[in-house]
């Protein structure tokens, strides 16, 4: 193929600076012979012919890799050489970058899960660094998992808008997202053994634990289900079912067989493929590569890799932003926020959508997501479920086998559902969206007979991620399409108490002690002295619509917890991203949600955020956070709350008068002036927990979670007017 010298900005530091033209040729040529060393692919890339192209300007493309220290990137090396290899046969030069990614699953309870969310905005300005100090003109980036592709993707769109402001070419680039890592199977010996354990758990009366063991055997293997089983086996060693040792030996019997060798994001529908998710939907994504359940081949690179060439030649040669990242990116993400919605993915995307419109120069916020989701009807078409094999290594695997198109096919069904969508949005296939689906060959949702997860009838009116608010902090979020709807009539329009808990560890540690509504029985007598049985009383009247005449104080308690009408709002502070980094509460989630009886009772409110495992009453992202002075840091166990969720209010009420009858008054007080005492011991407690975070590393001078916890000075800079569309 003939070189494109086609650069026509006039800008080449490898014309006009020697040192390049010396230093760089060796990585390609490196980086081609061993292509021809893997696949056997010959190309003609003397020095001096990657020096010509150098000097001539032709496009120079990084392909961004991350560190084989994450399942996500294990077979990077095979894509990156293919992928080289059709970069100089299209004209262009190859070079090849990977950068850190955290692993989430492996940081879970860990110090490192205060570093996860910092570590996104430590890989935009990697990336950015990168490109800029190497000069490269565009990307082809292998997408990993987590909050990673985002990071990146608003590293492009923010030096793609950096350089056009400068006079500079646009920044092209294309993702191809690593392939989908096969769940495991619980072995045959191990379940039986469960079983096991289970019988014997029934045997004790410990009912709730045989069953939620049971339950468990029905889950595709995960981490995320090792974590589910965690929970279980230390209930068992608690009621001495188990040995500690056994707990163990099951536990390695676990995890040992989980992960499929050839790695991949895995199969659960969390923030690694939420992240697939939105940037297919933000139009990155060429459908040759999308979804895979092995490494692309050498004919699905060069589809994406030609694809990339040509709206290469709109942002060099024609001087056209069109198909640059942050024109791509800003005109999608209205389609990618409804996309987000439709499909249930992981509460994380709220904010790494907004920062990456913020990277990309845009005056952007939470808000504006709601404000796109509330624009119209968003119905939920995505039917994923760990427990019946849809997963998404199965909804892969149909796409590969030519049954559905995957983010087309997401498109056109809820095209046809009614949603509106921007469908003349430039994608990197150099195509419109209008455009690509206007082949409908195996575009219908219908086209898989068996286990169809992308749904052409929408399986609920209501989907996606809802903002909520309150009369002690500004905004939080739920994913409310994670809610059944018998769950979430338990949950909605009912009050509850607070259990207030400084940090996570903490809760974690309660939730699989037996003796935890023990515990708080006594702390609640305790604390409201002489008010709690009036309070229990009228607190059942207000969530069954009963009344609790004919049931004596002592065994007031007791009887709520077996009806289900005692709530519990579980409050972790203390979790946000300028105290702790914002770590994920991934895993008291997990302990609510896979215990029979804590999910009938217990919702979660917290500073944190929560991935796309969380599910049930799960409500995080709180703001103000505590060490920002916001009402989280004054909450007290046994403060009431009125849980509103199809209203999209939480709010703190007067004590007093529900106690006396059951009146539900808003608390209207100042909580740091009534409550200073407790908020200066915290503040002082939360500062120094957050020495236990590398200085280097703390995410201070960053805006809060309704602002995509991005550093201070982007967001300043981000000052491009979003209008949301309106629906069509």
């Amino acid at each position: 193929m003939i070189p494109l010298k086609i650069i026509e900005s006039g800008i080449n530091p490898y014309r006009d600076h020697v040192q390049g033209k010396a230093n760089e040729p060796i990585t390609v040529a490196a980086l081609l012979d061993r292509a021809y060393q893997l696949h056997g692919v010959k190309t003609d890339c003397t020095l001096a012919a990657i020096f010509d192209r150098l000097d001539a300007n032709a496009p120079r493309i990084a392909i961004i890799g991350g560190s084989s220290d994450h399942p996500a990137h294990v077979m990077d090396w095979d894509t990156t050489l293919r992928a080289a290899v059709r970069i100089w046969e299209n004209g262009g030069v190859p070079f090849y970058f990977a950068i850190p990614v955290v692993c989430d699953g492996t940081a879970q309870s860990t110090m490192g899960m205060s570093y996860s969310l910092q570590a996104r905005n430590a890989v935009a300005q990697m990336v950015v660094n990168q490109m800029e100090g190497q000069c490269y003109h565009g990307a082809f980036v292998i997408q990993g998992c987590d909050k990673t592709p985002m990071a990146i993707v608003a590293a492009l769109a923010h030096l793609d808008r950096v350089r056009q402001d400068r006079g500079e070419a646009s920044v092209f680039a294309t993702f191809a997202p690593a392939h989908v890592l096969k769940g495991g199977t619980i072995p045959p010996d191990v379940q039986a053994e469960i079983r096991e354990i289970a019988a014997k758990a029934d045997q004790i009366g410990e009912l709730e634990l045989a069953e939620d063991l049971r339950d468990g055997l029905d889950y595709i293997l995960q981490c995320s289900s090792n974590e589910m089983f965690l929970a279980f086996f230390e209930r068992a060693v608690q009621q001495e079912i188990i040995s500690p040792a056994t707990h163990k030996r099951l536990e390695k019997a676990l995890a040992v067989n989980t992960c499929d060798a050839k790695g991949g994001i895995c199969a659960f529908h969390g923030t690694g493929n939420s992240s697939r998710d939105v940037v297919a939907a933000l139009g990155m994504v060429h459908p040759a590569v999308e979804l895979l359940i092995e490494p692309p081949k050498q004919s699905e690179v060069n589809r994406a890799m030609d694809a990339l060439f040509e709206i290469a030649r709109h942002a060099l040669r024609d001087n056209n932003p069109r198909f640059s990242v942050s024109s791509i990116v800003s005109q999608n993400i209205a389609n990618a926020a409804r996309v987000h919605a439709a499909v249930g993915g992981s509460t994380n995307l709220m904010m790494h959508m907004v920062a990456t419109m913020k990277y990309a120069g845009y005056d952007f916020s939470l808000m504006d997501v709601e404000q796109i989701s509330k624009a119209a009807p968003i119905p939920d078409v995505y039917d994923y479920s760990l427990t019946q094999g849809r997963d998404v290594f199965a909804l892969a695997q149909q796409c590969c086998a030519g049954q559905i198109r995957g983010m087309e096919t997401v498109f056109y069904e809820m095209s046809r559902a009614g949603v509106p969508l921007d469908l003349d949005a430039p994608t990197v296939t150099g195509q419109t969206w209008r455009q690509r689906l206007s082949d409908t060959t195996n575009l219908s949702a219908d086209g898989v007979r068996e286990n169809p997860i992308i749904l052409s009838t929408p399986r609920r009116a209501i989907s996606g991620t809802d903002v909520l608010r309150g009369n002690w902090f500004e905004t939080a979020v739920v994913k409310i399409s994670g809610l059944p709807d018998e769950l979430l009539d338990k949950f909605d329009d009912k009050v509850g108490f607070v259990l207030y808990f400084e940090h996570e560890q903490e809760a974690n540690d309660a939730l699989v002690d037996h003796a935890m509504l023990d515990h708080f029985r006594d702390e609640l007598y305790r604390t409201l002295s002489g008010q709690t049985n009036a309070v229990l009383r009228h607190m059942h009247a207000y969530n069954s619509g009963a009344s609790a005449e004919g049931i004596a104080d002592e065994a007031l308690f007791d009887h709520m917890v077996k009806t289900h009408t005692l709530r519990i709002a579980m409050i972790i502070s203390g979790q946000g991203p300028e105290a702790f980094g914002m770590p994920e509460m991934a895993v008291p989630s997990f302990r609510i949600n896979y215990h029979r009886l804590w999910r009938q009772l217990v919702s979660l409110i917290t500073d944190g955020r929560y991935s796309g495992t969380n599910f049930g009453v799960s409500v995080g992202h709180v703001t103000p956070e505590a060490i920002r002075g916001g009402g989280i840091l004054y909450m007290q166990t046994g403060d009431l709350l009125h849980l509103q969720f199809r209203a999209g209010r939480i709010d703190l009420i007067e004590r007093e008068p529900f106690a006396r009858d059951g009146e539900i008054i808003s608390y209207h007080g100042t909580l740091a002036r009534e409550r200073v005492g407790i908020g200066a011991e915290r503040r002082r407690l939360l500062d120094k927990r957050a020495r236990q975070v590398a200085p280097s590393n703390r995410m201070v001078h960053h805006t809060d979670a309704a602002q995509g916890v991005v550093p201070q000075t982007v967001a300043d800079w981000a000052m491009l007017p979003f209008h949301t569309p309106e629906p069509v």
